[in-house]
């Protein structure tokens, strides 16, 4: 039977996640506190308060099936962004956006196009459904508006946009968008990706082509700025018809109810989005800095992460698994040299810059 599998799937590239706590603890005999996990951009000050309270109260309600079409958190996510509540689908987490919108619109031969270094996600949902992944070159490790536009073919469906862009922590600015919404023709799905949308300090405005009717989606997560990520819930924006076909895609439970509980109270809990805002800011501009320090290239980011060059990204990744640190290697971004760190807490970072600076003066 396996050999009878669509050639695309058998040939298809699995996601590899930052390495677990829990498996190095294992590996090294330590205790888990005693990992630093800055590998998978997580919020290390936690979940909302406010969302672990609403967790625990939904908890008692653990035998009752969710609200299937999330109607209280759906309200909540359309009254915060001022649309209704049918331009809101949820997900479980942003990635079940990217295979819902691919099962509506994709099929064999059709083409996605993506930055040249962008969340691989968007390539392997692409083979799943045996559509091409054409990689328009960056510029400047950013995303080149205008090589995307001339990337489009009769066979383009969808474009990903990452705003921030992960692994690289760049954006686009307000214009550059602008015109290139003003270029795209109608056959073609822009999708943008606002994962780390809380970590801009001028964050771009996209509502405004929902509002506009013109065929995007929006996709945005509570698994960094409000810290649920071990609840995986997300969701996505869009007009209404093209929600609806989605709504229509989607599994009737894909999001738990404890789920929605949480992100409903984090929704609402400002005061942990601005504290963690302002600790990813600091926490940036500290490892930029010391980055710069070390003569390490970086990439200057709008993210909760920083990409950074080494002379090898996987011997550093070893190097610093070997004293209790997890970050993440970049190779299988095509950024052999380089390796991405999320930005912690202040002891977390200075803990990590120490072991840095060790490896370095044994290796230079």
């Amino acid at each position: 039977m396996w050999k009878s599998a669509h050639h695309y799937i058998s040939n298809l590239v699995t996601y590899e996640p930052g390495k677990p706590v829990e498996e190095l603890a294992r590996e090294m005999g330590l205790a888990p506190e005693q990992i630093l996990k800055l590998a998978s951009n997580e919020n290390p000050l936690g979940p909302s308060p406010k969302a672990l309270q609403a967790m625990r109260k939904a908890l008692e309600r653990a035998h009752y099936y969710p609200d299937g079409g999330g109607y209280f958190l759906r309200e909540a996510i359309a009254d915060k962004h001022s649309l209704a509540r049918e331009n809101v689908v949820l997900g479980n987490g942003s990635n079940e956006i990217i295979e819902l919108i691919s099962h509506a619109f994709l099929r064999s031969g059709n083409e996605v196009i993506t930055a040249q270094y962008t969340f691989t996600v968007y390539t392997i949902i692409a083979q799943l459904f045996g559509a091409k992944t054409v990689k328009a070159k960056d510029s400047d490790y950013s995303h080149d508006l205008k090589a995307m536009l001339e990337a489009i073919t009769p066979q383009t469906r969808q474009i990903f946009i990452a705003n921030p862009n992960n692994p690289t922590g760049t954006i686009i600015t307000q214009e550059q968008l602008d015109f290139f919404m003003s270029q795209v023709p109608d056959h073609v799905l822009i999708v943008f990706d606002e994962a780390y949308y809380e970590f801009q300090d001028h964050p771009i405005d996209v509502l405004r082509y929902i509002r506009e009717n013109r065929n995007v989606v929006i996709m945005r997560t509570f698994s960094k700025a409000q810290g649920l990520a071990n609840l995986r819930i997300g969701y996505g924006l869009a007009p209404a018809p093209l929600a609806e076909i989605l709504q229509k895609i989607r599994q009737p439970f894909n999001a738990n109810g404890i789920a929605q509980a949480g992100a409903l109270a984090a929704l609402q809990d400002e005061e942990h989005v601005q504290a963690t805002r302002e600790m990813t800011r600091v926490g940036r501009m500290y490892l930029q800095e010391q980055f710069a320090a070390l003569d390490m290239e970086y990439v200057p980011s709008h993210a909760n992460f920083v990409l950074t060059r080494t002379t090898d990204g996987d011997a550093t990744f070893q190097a610093l698994l070997q004293r209790g640190i997890i970050i993440r290697a970049m190779r299988s971004y095509g950024l052999p040299e380089w390796i991405r760190v999320s930005v912690g807490t202040p002891d977390q970072n200075e803990r990590l810059i120490a072991e840095l600076k060790k490896i370095l003066s044994v290796s230079r």
